[in-house]
């Protein structure tokens, strides 16, 4: 909790290097909160509907998941920045992701590669 504590306080920066550690605690914790959020969506029936094709469909989350996933939109793009720089890629690098399928395979490649070793163009080492 206190990795997701330490992205949240920095809300929008997104200058240094985060360890891997630090993100992926954060993932988890803030997946945990989007199901939990879900949860509540569902049982106080602020489900999003759709008509298609003569049928109503429940898309399964509402308005807290909304506003939940964005409030967390900012740290969590922080926190991949920072996570790419700690590999020593720029945080543009991030827009691999807008490639099909390789994309994402690559990003989590780079999300789940160790530190790069000493100080980088982006800062200390946070292991160190």
């Amino acid at each position: 909790m206190e990795w997701y504590l330490k992205v949240m306080k920095q809300y929008a920066t997104f200058s240094g290097r985060a360890r891997r550690k630090e993100y992926w605690m954060f993932v988890l914790f803030y997946s945990l909160i989007l199901i939990v959020a879900m949860i509540l969506d569902n049982v106080a029936g602020l489900n999003f509907e759709t008509e298609f094709m003569g049928q109503t469909l429940d898309s399964g989350y509402g308005i807290i998941y909304t506003i939940t996933a964005a409030l967390h939109f900012l740290p969590a793009l922080g926190a991949v920045v920072r996570r790419l720089h700690d590999v020593g890629k720029s945080g543009w690098m991030y827009l691999i992701i807008l490639i099909p399928l390789i994309g994402f395979i690559w990003l989590l490649v780079l999300l789940t590669k160790d530190s790069q070793a000493g100080d980088n163009k982006y800062g200390a080492n946070p292991k160190a």
